[in-house]
């Protein structure tokens, strides 16, 4: 009996073996996969799939979101002018550090009418842009009341 290639595929995918563990145990069962299976098992040649453990998974999945961070920029702009570009993990890791000074600067920024933007790798804006917007409109209408009035005093 011939051996092919689809059979030691599938008794490596099962087995976790080399290409030659597959095919010397192929061989002396005759083409039969269970019987090969059984003859590796004999032969202390199976070896365990290699699962991440979950300190791997975590970190993982941390490295994934610090390049999409890294990808994402935090923008402050004032008409046209860019006053603040930075990266989000840079923004995050600043606002972890030094709370008080960034909500301080996010009021200042709404305030004077500086527009805050949350952008992708694509340069599209994120979900998040549209709530600044709506932040913005309503501290511009205090803004415009309580200097109205200032002006009527």
């Amino acid at each position: 009996m011939t051996i092919n290639l689809e059979q030691i595929d599938e008794l490596r995918k099962r087995a976790n073996v080399s290409y030659e563990d597959a095919k010397n145990a192929l061989e002396q069962s005759s083409g039969n996969i269970i019987e090969a299976l059984v003859y590796l098992e004999k032969q202390n040649k199976i070896k365990p799939e290699e699962e991440p453990n979950s300190e791997f998974k975590f970190l993982k999945k941390v490295k994934k979101l610090i390049k999409k961070g890294n990808e994402t920029k935090l923008l402050i702009k004032k008409g046209d002018k860019v006053v603040l570009n930075i990266c989000l993990t840079l923004s995050i890791i600043i606002t972890i550090v030094a709370p008080p000074l960034v909500i301080a600067s996010f009021i200042l920024a709404l305030a004077t009418n500086h527009k805050i933007r949350i952008r992708n790798k694509n340069d599209e804006d994120c979900e998040s842009s549209k709530i600044f917007d709506k932040m913005s409109v309503v501290v511009n209408k205090v803004t415009t009341k309580i200097n109205e009035e200032m002006k009527t005093e």
